[in-house]
């Protein structure tokens, strides 16, 4: 007997036109494994994920930067095709926003938790992050929201250089803008530089007290709120290796007990109400020890099968088992267990691993997404390569002009 009520499919959806989007591919795989139907909302283009052997079928997605009614259009066209109730599983902010805007409108079409509609948009922008994690006595850097290029200078000489500076809402950057979601500041003066951009970004910036990466300093948190409110599967992570380095995505994280950080995340999401699935990072204060925290994503991280434990349950499987009425398994959490990221850390992805070991691309049963992957990534490295050796092709001389006397002016010998 499949765990999952298989009656009911699943729809997986996304904006982002990354085909990197290895969470993607994990949540096809753990629903399609337990036997339920899955479709795949997201930009089919290059990506390994339409490869895989889960996927029932790919539509085409709303736009990077879509409105609500063109996301709640496109829903109901997928409803359509599906033909009965589906459980909908956002996977980047944007659409978990909408999502959450849409709830009543996408009944009974699609299954989704039941929480204020406006809380997925809440907790994602970084501006009120900082307020929500002061009201519920969470730990979170001192962050500055300056009005003016003047006042980001003033504010960065305040808290402080390096520093960090985040746009609030990072799902309205424009795309090849060249503007990053999240960035390392080392003086004033590119603080007020940033600050002049604030229309060209979509929302406001803010600036945030530096808190430096370290050994045993970066955490997340996996987990699934359910109709009660009890945060069920995930658990507390490591962030052993990042990419890039430093601050972005996990590489290779390993699943390790922290009862500090698993109180953090459960006050948290019972102070807000909060409902369904979370992804939350942490950063160890290397002065005080506190864990503080980044960011609070209202939808799966991308390393969460990192999270299946005993009994197979992870946090898309606790969702979909929740909103079908069905019980969630009690399983034991696989402590050691690791997550690696193979095209960002190949060397850990052929390491020994004793505590057992998730790939995010690579699986027995599902082999060509790993494949298409690798071809993808060549591509992507070799296009990488030749920008960087190849230099910018210098203008063509422009021919001299032709003098009506033999000899030429200085301008246009300077031009010839």
């Amino acid at each position: 007997m499949s765990l999952l009520d298989t009656r009911v499919p699943a729809v997986l959806l996304r904006t982002d036109r990354n085909p990197f989007h290895h969470g993607t591919l994990g949540a096809v795989r753990s629903l399609g494994r337990a036997g339920a139907e899955v479709h795949v909302v997201a930009d089919p283009t290059g990506s390994p994920v339409r490869h895989s052997r889960y996927v029932r079928s790919m539509h085409v997605p709303p736009p990077p930067g879509a409105s609500a009614q063109q996301v709640l259009a496109v829903l109901r066209r997928v409803a359509d095709r599906v033909g009965r109730p589906a459980v909908l599983i956002p996977l980047d902010d944007a659409t978990a926003i909408a999502a959450g805007r849409l709830r009543d409108d996408l009944a009974p079409s699609y299954l989704l938790p039941e929480m204020p509609a406006t809380l997925p948009e809440r907790v994602a922008d970084k501006a009120e992050l900082a307020a929500v994690c002061a009201a519920a006595d969470v730990p979170h850097p001192l962050t500055l929201v300056p009005d003016s290029p003047r006042r980001a200078t003033a504010d960065a000489h305040r808290l402080g250089l390096p520093l960090v500076a985040k746009w609030s809402r990072p799902w309205l950057l424009p795309a090849g803008g060249g503007l990053r979601s999240t960035q390392l500041v080392h003086s004033a003066r590119q603080a007020g530089e940033l600050y002049a951009r604030t229309a060209e970004a979509g929302s406001p910036l803010l600036l945030q007290e530096y808190l430096p990466p370290g050994a045993d300093r970066d955490w997340f948190f996996h987990g699934y709120a359910d109709r009660a409110g009890a945060v069920r599967a995930g658990g507390p992570g490591r962030k052993q290796l990042s990419w890039p380095r430093g601050a972005g995505l996990t590489a290779v994280g390993h699943w390790t007990p922290n009862p500090e950080v698993r109180e953090l995340a459960e006050r948290l999401t019972g102070e807000l109400g909060y409902r369904g699935v979370f992804d939350l990072d942490f950063r160890r204060c290397g002065t005080t020890g506190r864990y503080h925290l980044l960011d609070f994503n209202p939808r799966p991280g991308a390393q969460f099968r990192l999270f299946a434990d005993s009994a197979g349950l992870d946090v898309v499987r606790a969702l979909h088992l929740d909103l079908t009425g069905r019980p969630l398994p009690t399983g034991d959490p696989v402590a050691g267990r690791s997550f690696v990221v193979e095209n960002y850390a190949p060397f850990a992805a052929l390491r020994t691993a004793p505590g057992g070991r998730e790939l995010a691309w690579y699986a027995r049963d599902d082999r060509a997404p790993g494949w298409a992957m690798w071809a993808l990534w060549a591509r992507h490295v070799s296009g990488r390569l030749r920008q960087r050796l190849v230099p910018a092709a210098s203008p063509a001389p422009r021919p001299a002009p032709r003098a009506a006397t033999s000899s030429l002016t200085d301008n246009e010998k300077a031009s010839s």
